[in-house]
């Protein structure tokens, strides 16, 4: 039976566009016999030197030329006559063959050096044990050298064609602006002062997504698990919050069951303590569902992006809160890459921002860094008169999906009860639209009211002596 290795070698002599395809990626360490070794190390040698495919004549000239150890000198002889060109029929079976034997080989040789690392018989630590399984695993013969713009116009022309895949929000305006949801691998960020109401809408667009048959995993740092589930509760079963409680166990049964019966969505709701987990932690949990549950999100909400921890810095590390908190922002970005979904978090303004009727991405707490990371964010504003209109307006400040001044300011209606947000009115729209002179227009009515009830009291006064 025919050696894999001898399969590899033969075709790295005699297979040119074998050979350009898969030598960047082969390791003269996946080879464990000596001469396999020897003969790849001659012709890895020869292509970096020459950028060409070595004969076989060329290879056993290196080798009669060079000090291999007499023990290693005829079998590497031997082999080298033994190789001959192989008639693959499939050259893709052969590529998905030998990144197979690579993949299996790094990995036996990461655990070989776990091995040694937990015996102590090499200088590295038992943190280095990660990275060198991770390296292992990510082995992939990826052959795409980049977009050559003359010569790929067709796929060009498919891809502006091409149906992007969204998940939308249930919300007319953010599906709008976000040209029909959120994309995968995106990092979508609220903005909002503290008690706006950033854990409302993520609940609320949460609870849609749900209803539209995504499977939607939420974390939370902040609330606990049932709590969260309170929230979606008061939205999907139609109840008052505070009256969640009072509910007949029956009814309620009732309710959840019929809410079964709509949907094929699935929610997961996962609690962290504050400031304890990591996208380690989340990438462990997404395994985790997967293996135990089946459960695969089409769309992951963190519940929110600064009390999270980084990966890469260590609690308490002597680093500032820009570094920081950009560096959790891109490891969070980089886990919606990785696993090809959207995730939706949110951030505090600063002390400024949330008095402002017109806060900017420079109002954001802690780090800069986060805004320049994130691909869609908007800052929820709230005032005394929306407040009693019971709705909220939303500022686009970052938007890759789309021009952010074509629609720069939207209204959503928030029933705070039903634990809902709501599309209002066209006409409501009005109110986005300038909301600082909304604002003012109130001080203005407030003020009139004060004079006349004074001028009728003085009035009155006056009249009674």
């Amino acid at each position: 039976m025919e050696r894999i290795e001898s399969i590899i070698l033969s075709n790295l002599l005699f297979n040119n566009d074998y050979l350009r395809d898969v030598i960047p990626f082969i390791d003269e360490a996946y080879f464990h016999d000596n001469p396999d070794k020897i003969v790849f190390g001659f012709i890895k040698e020869f292509v970096d030197q020459y950028k060409n495919q070595p004969t076989k004549q060329a290879i056993l000239l290196e080798i009669g030329e060079s000090a291999v150890a007499e023990q290693d000198y005829e079998p590497c002889l031997e082999l080298v006559e033994s190789l001959t060109e192989v008639n693959t029929v499939d050259q893709k079976w052969l590529k998905e063959k030998t990144e197979k034997f690579c993949q299996d080989k790094a990995m036996y040789n990461a655990v070989m050096e776990a091995i040694n690392i937990i015996d102590g018989t090499t200088e590295q630590g038992l943190g280095a044990i990660p990275d060198i399984m991770k390296d292992a695993l990510s082995i992939s013969f990826e052959t795409n050298i980049g977009h050559d713009y003359l010569g790929d116009y067709k796929l060009r022309y498919a891809y502006y064609h091409k149906k992007e895949y969204k998940i939308p929000t249930g919300f007319y305006m953010l599906d709008k602006i976000t040209r029909g949801g959120f994309s995968k691998k995106t990092l979508n960020i609220l903005l909002a002062g503290t008690g706006v109401g950033k854990t409302f809408a993520m609940t609320s667009i949460a609870a849609n997504c749900m209803m539209e048959g995504k499977n939607v995993l939420y974390i939370t740092m902040e609330m606990a698990e049932e709590e969260i589930s309170r929230r979606v509760d008061a939205n999907l079963l139609n109840v008052d919050i505070e009256y969640l409680d009072t509910i007949p166990e029956d009814k309620y049964y009732d309710k959840c069951e019929r809410l079964i019966e709509k949907t094929k969505g699935r929610l997961k709701i996962k609690e962290y303590p504050t400031a304890s987990a990591n996208v380690g932690h989340f990438r462990h949990l997404l395994n985790e569902l997967e293996l135990k549950d089946n459960f695969v999100p089409d769309i992951i909400f963190v519940d929110y992006i600064n009390i999270m921890s980084s990966q890469r810095f260590k609690n308490g590390s002597n680093v500032g809160s820009y570094q920081y908190v950009k560096a959790i922002s891109e490891e969070l970005r980089g886990l919606a890459g990785e696993k090809n979904v959207p995730i939706v978090s949110a951030t505090q303004l600063t002390r400024d921002g949330f008095k402002s009727s017109d806060p900017g991405m420079e109002d954001t707490s802690e780090s800069w860094g986060l805004p320049q990371t994130v691909d869609f964010m908007v800052a929820m504003i709230t005032s005394e008169m929306l407040e009693k209109r019971a709705q909220i307006v939303m500022k686009q400040l970052k938007n890759r999906y789309s021009d952010k001044a074509k629609m720069p300011r939207f209204t959503i209606g928030m029933d705070k009860s039903k634990m809902r947000m709501y599309d209002v009115e066209e006409s409501a729209q009005d109110l986005a639209g300038a909301p600082t002179q909304d604002d003012d227009e109130l001080e203005r009515m407030e003020e009139h009211d004060k004079k006349a009830e004074k001028f009728s009291m003085d009035k009155l006064n006056k009249l009674k002596h």
